[in-house]
């Protein structure tokens, strides 16, 4: 209790006191993530492919504002878990609203001839879909952490099987689906009505009670919760490493142009089939022993595809499965546990998951920023013919830098005590 003002009962204590507690709908949660996914792929694949080839926009100018994009983000991201704390009164009408400007920017990207120059309607545009993506992240896993209460057993875990398994699949359909349903205004339009879909069915989901804000003392104060945000930004550096330059190995080491996005394909569906069977061994030998055999998986993956080189193209998706699946137990477990961790320190969870969001963001920004400049530096040119020493450089960053970030991942989690581990 604080002075004056009473906390809701946690689900499982409610039970326990005879109160009816519902359980979520776990297909919801399946579909708003799917929602959620879809939005983040167009942002860093489909639309600076767009801009250039329908405004002549260049890949330069758009690459800087993406750069420039994706800070404000990170710096956001706190912000707006701080904001979601404040507004959990409100939480449906919230989410509706950013949902909708969601939607309604996603159309005006790609379904819209910009009514001012081109680079900046762009901008524009991502800025809405970037604070609307971040904002229901934040209150999505916020609400995870107290709907999960209301599971029987295992509550977190099989939460957030439903729910990286939803958002791999919506991965996956945001890949094809320009190709599948006529184009970039085409995708914009399905992404709409898939918001509207996945809002409906998240309607009397969001918790109505509010519950205190303490801020980020209470996380930041407690020594699991900083190891484990530590854990998240070691761990996300390998995927953020791999994302940077998964494009420019596929074309110039494996010598494959063309097949970067059956590729990408083949990596994120072996992630959705794979989170499932994560989410099931966790609930057996426990999630972190689950995650450090995921982590070694990781290694295997990434050290088999040092030894590739030019036409190894079959090879390299075995190890697209192999990595993928690994993936799907990193976007599974570790933020089940850290849910766990926010249900007994900080109930709301919004300013955890702001805070979670912001580590994970940061990764990326760090990636795009230090990786490419060095393969500069190093000779590699894309597109181009590059020499023996160049495409070494290339195989290094790509394979073995993130093996030692795993192995750092590996270090930290496997020397941290988490209470409750097996009940996550």
């Amino acid at each position: 209790m604080v002075e004056g003002r009473h906390l809701p009962l946690p689900p499982r204590a409610a039970r326990k006191r005879g109160i009816a507690v519902s359980a979520p709908r776990l297909p919801a949660f399946s579909l708003f993530a799917a929602f959620l996914a879809a939005a983040g792929l167009p942002i860093y694949i489909h639309a600076p492919k767009f801009y250039v080839d329908e405004y002549g926009v260049s890949l330069t100018l758009l690459g800087t504002v993406l750069f420039a994009l994706r800070l404000i983000d990170v710096v956001q991201d706190p912000l707006l878990g701080r904001l979601a704390a404040r507004t959990q009164g409100q939480r449906a009408l919230t989410v509706l609203i950013a949902g909708a400007a969601m939607a309604a920017a996603m159309i005006g990207l790609f379904a819209v001839t910009p009514p001012i120059a081109p680079v900046w309607w762009f901008a524009l545009m991502l800025t809405v879909v970037f604070s609307g993506f971040s904002y229901l992240t934040i209150c999505f896993y916020a609400q995870g952490v107290s709907s999960a209460g209301a599971i029987a057993q295992s509550g977190h875990l099989r939460l957030a099987r439903w729910r990286e398994t939803g958002a791999l699949l919506g991965i996956c359909a945001a890949s094809v689906a320009p190709v599948l349903i006529g184009g970039y205004g085409g995708f914009a339009v399905a992404f709409a009505i898939l918001g509207a879909l996945a809002l409906a069915a998240m309607w009397g989901q969001w918790g109505r009670a509010s519950i205190p804000s303490e801020g980020f003392g209470p996380i930041l104060r407690d020594a699991i919760s900083r190891r484990l945000l530590l854990i998240a930004l070691v761990n996300a550096a390998p995927v953020a490493v791999s994302s940077t330059l998964f494009l420019f190995f596929v074309e110039s080491r494996l010598g494959a142009p063309g097949w970067e996005g059956p590729l990408l394909l083949v990596f994120f569906l072996s992630a959705a089939l794979a989170a499932p069977f994560w989410g099931r061994a966790a609930e057996r030998w426990g999630p972190k022993r689950t995650l450090l055999a995921a982590m070694v998986l990781a290694i295997v993956a990434f050290g088999f595809a040092a030894a590739l080189g030019t036409g190894d193209t079959i090879a390299f998706a075995v190890v697209c499965v192999v990595s993928g699946a690994a993936v799907g137990a990193d976007l599974t477990l570790l933020p089940a546990i850290f849910a766990r961790r926010m249900a007994d320190i900080a109930p709301g969870a919004s300013e955890g998951f702001g805070l979670w969001s912001f580590v994970s963001k940061l990764t990326l920004a760090i990636a795009a920023v230090a990786l490419l400049p060095a393969l500069e530096a190093g000779g590699f040119q894309a597109g181009a013919q590059n020499d023996a020493q160049a495409l070494w450089l290339l195989t290094l960053l790509y394979c073995a830098l993130p093996c030692v970030l795993k192995l750092v991942a590996i270090a930290l989690l496997a020397t941290t005590d988490l209470p409750r581990e097996d009940t996550a």
